[in-house]
């Protein structure tokens, strides 16, 4: 390469470091995967359960869910205990795991988007699929977007990186469902789901197939969808991103013939044995198509469970609290990292968050990180090493982050500090009160501190006129604190857009009267 050509010294760095990144990318998959060839690039597949508990998978030791191929993912691969989302609530969440960078810079808070909002992801933030695509990844995304439409599908995956997107733009309880079958033979969705807007949506790409969703069949669609993706990428030869952010186990639950009444946990369970036989499927795939040793599988979740739903909810196992709260139940996720030959099976206890993907995969792939503030970091020496990994904190939002409150909560090595708590209707219904929407925000000075490690479920504030020597530690955590909310720049209020009933999507749009005239499609597409 002749780098005394009239190329600009700015431009020949640039190349230089992309060049540098693929051979250490290339040097590390020798030693790490033997029998991927030296021009491989890794694979990566990502899992995203929503409204998923810390309680809720077979092999967190739930009694009754039936999740064998989570729970052999979790026994081949690495299991992490100590890994978050970044909030409560679902759009924020997923807007972080997709940018590595928390959802106040980017816009996507307070709360969640919805059918007619106007804002959405910002096509200026660069989701993982737009940093993987120009070393010649094909992607693809399949089932829960939350991220915004926009007018004319402006925020859609097709906008955001992804070649192909199979599923619903936001989450499927944002239409009415009290007439809909959610499982077979004719068993209706429980419960109310949103009214007075259009019924929720099938898309491929920006195309609406089916309105309203076919519940019954929609799993076997995004198994077909995934299939066709991996054998099409392998047969070309092509490293590929496929995002499985999952509907299940999100209310109101839905299955198909394949999973209805096989679990012992009723709907629940068989939603979220549905969504493991989608994992089932796409493991077998990679397999067929000899490409399993060569790709990544990530698994975790969007927030803790909607306790408000009971039965009809997920579990947070022994920690407190759950959806919409910055206690260990609203945020604390699952985790589990599988890629057979390269990473070692085991437990790691090392701080990580779903801001950490994007950096992991890019070092893994040789690709350039995003020239903006990231919040996430490179999770390699955990992966490969069982390291301690390079995260040193953790900060809670709430589901309506501000500059007046900023963070709610910051965790330190084992050491949780809460400077504001309170409950949140999704948490509702749990015996205890400090989950419940009556439970008003609440100033804690000193904040109330935690040791995780031996206190998991937050039940025994160390109070620092008991524990003078955890004055240190309390000084450390807002020094932290601080330098933190001086490097945060909150970005416009994507969701403080508001909404306009003109932008919900209706495949017949000029019908009348709306909602109620958005129809199309056939059962079992």
């Amino acid at each position: 390469m002749n780098f005394s050509s009239s190329r600009s010294r700015k431009f020949c760095r640039q190349e230089m470091g992309q060049w540098t990144g693929r051979w250490v990318t290339a040097a590390l998959l020798a030693l790490l995967c033997p029998g991927c060839g030296a021009a491989d690039l890794p694979n990566f597949v990502l899992l995203f359960a929503d409204d998923l508990g810390y309680g809720d998978l077979g092999f967190g030791g739930h009694p009754s869910s039936l999740t064998p191929n989570l729970d052999r993912l979790a026994a081949r691969g690495l299991r992490f205990t100590d890994f978050y989302a970044t909030s409560p609530v679902c759009s924020p969440s997923r807007a972080s795991l997709l940018t590595g960078r928390y959802q106040t810079r980017s816009g996507i808070y307070p709360g969640v988007l919805y059918p007619g909002s106007k804002g959405g992801l910002p096509l200026n933030e660069t989701t993982i699929a737009e940093v993987l695509k120009p070393l010649g990844y094909t992607t693809a995304m399949m089932g829960k977007w939350h991220l915004g439409l926009g007018a004319n599908g402006t925020y859609l995956p097709t906008r955001q990186g992804f070649d192909h997107y199979l599923g619903i733009p936001y989450s499927h309880d944002m239409g009415p469902c009290h007439n809909l079958t959610c499982f077979p033979p004719d068993v209706k969705c429980f419960g109310f789901c949103d009214r007075g807007v259009v019924t929720v949506p099938l898309m491929s790409g920006e195309t609406i197939l089916q309105q309203p969703v076919d519940f019954i069949n929609l799993e076997n669609s995004y198994s077909d969808f995934a299939t066709k993706f991996i054998r099409t990428a392998a047969q070309n030869k092509q490293p590929f991103f496929l995002y499985y952010p999952s509907h299940h186990t999100h209310y109101p639950q839905f299955a198909g013939w394949k999973a209805v009444g096989r679990s012992l946990r009723g709907p629940f369970g068989d939603s979220l044995l549905e969504f493991d036989s989608t994992v089932g499927n796409i493991l077998q795939t990679l397999e067929d198509t000899g490409v399993l040793n060569n790709t990544l599988i990530f698994f975790t979740a969007d927030n803790g469970p909607e306790l408000m739903r009971m039965s009809h909810g997920g579990n947070s196992g022994l920690l407190k609290c759950g959806k919409g709260t910055t206690y260990e139940g609203g945020m604390r996720e699952p985790a589990i990292a599988f890629w057979p030959g390269v990473i070692q099976p085991g437990v790691t206890h090392s701080l990580s968050s779903t801001l950490d993907v994007l950096p992991t995969f890019a070092k893994l792939s040789g690709a350039s990180l995003p020239k903006v503030h990231l919040d996430g970091v490179d999770m390699t020496d955990i992966l490969f090493n069982h390291g301690l990994g390079n995260r040193d904190a953790m900060f809670y939002y709430p589901t309506d982050p501000s500059e007046k409150y900023s963070v709610f909560a910051v965790r330190l090595g084992k050491y949780k500090a809460h400077y504001y708590t309170r409950g949140a209707a999704h948490s509702d219904t749990t015996p205890d009160q400090d989950c419940h929407m009556i439970s008003t925000l609440k100033q804690h000075d000193p904040p109330l501190l935690f040791d995780l490690e031996s206190d998991p479920s937050e039940n025994y504030n160390l109070s620092p006129k008991d524990y003078p020597e955890l004055v240190d530690v309390l000084q450390k955590i807002q020094d932290l604190k601080d330098q933190f909310e001086a490097s945060m720049v909150f970005g416009e209020s994507e969701i403080g857009k508001g909404t306009d009933p003109a932008l919900e999507p209706c495949c017949t749009p000029q019908c009348s009267p709306k909602p109620e005239c958005c129809q199309c499609g056939s059962q079992g597409y």
